[in-house]
């Protein structure tokens, strides 16, 4: 599972991009992009960029910043940059754990999302923190409890009883194994960080549909690797059983459940 988690590969991407993007990350990038405007940063690196939710939210509320935004897998990057124009962001491959940048090189790093999956934490934060400038700001965006995060748990648990004999892969998911503070604060304190802020969001989940959102979270996430080995019908069936786990959120205006993020701050 550990590997499947940071793969995105074939139709992943576009499906991510399309209903992903929207559901979960699009509310927590508007949230970035503001505490960014706030420092106004000439530099900004973002790590984990994926298809670009955040990189964007960020060139509307920094349109003069020098923004360089990275991610481990290509297609995804090759994804944000077609939703991309400016000419004032750049996207390169790369590894938040080794990134290829100077020392002091940029006033802000963000990573929205990302950290859960890098297997040493503290050397990526390290790592952000050695390419920050003096005074320099480390954003980071973290899932809360999945008990928090209510339409990702219950497509995890409808999957799960799906699947009884691989329940784990669905349920217990890498993206909220990693929420508690006092572990995240650790890993920041160990890589140097000294001044650290934490907040915690609590936001809305919104798509146009249970449908919609079903055909996210199977399709267009890793979670599509495990179910894909349960035969060539799973995908079908656990998308449609999302869907029906998921009406129970759905209104006259769509879909709306809530979620629950960390938002940390730490100081260079």
């Amino acid at each position: 599972m550990a590997s499947t988690d940071t793969t995105f590969a074939g139709s992943i991407p576009g499906i991510y991009d399309r209903y992903m993007v929207p559901l979960l990350f699009e509310p927590y990038a508007e949230i970035v992009a503001e505490r960014a405007k706030a420092l106004q940063p000439r530099r900004i690196l973002e790590t984990a960029a994926g298809t670009g939710a955040v990189t964007q939210a960020l060139c509307r509320a920094l349109p003069d910043s020098e923004i360089v935004a990275t991610d481990l897998n290509q297609p995804m990057l090759d994804v944000a940059a077609s939703r991309t124009g400016s000419d004032k962001v750049s996207f390169a491959q790369a590894d938040a754990e080794a990134l290829p940048f100077g020392d002091g090189d940029f006033d802000l790093v963000v990573c929205q999302f990302g950290i859960m999956f890098v297997p040493d934490k503290v050397k990526a934060n390290a790592e952000a923190r050695r390419v920050l400038g003096p005074g320099g700001r480390y954003i980071l965006v973290i899932w809360d409890r999945v008990e928090r995060n209510l339409a990702t748990r219950v497509v995890g648990e409808a999957v799960a009883r799906l699947f009884p004999e691989d329940a784990a892969s669905f349920y217990e998911r890498i993206p909220f194994r990693y929420h508690d503070p006092a572990v995240i604060e650790r890993d920041l304190l160990a890589a140097g960080f000294n001044d650290i802020e934490f907040e915690t969001v609590e936001l809305r989940s919104r798509a146009l549909s249970a449908a919609a959102a079903a055909k996210g979270l199977c399709q267009g996430s890793p979670m599509r690797t495990e179910i894909e080995k349960h035969g060539p019908d799973a995908l079908k069936r656990a998308t449609d059983t999302a869907e029906q786990a998921l009406r129970r959120f759905e209104g006259p205006d769509g879909l709306d459940a809530p979620m629950s993020a960390h938002v940390v701050v730490a100081t260079k």
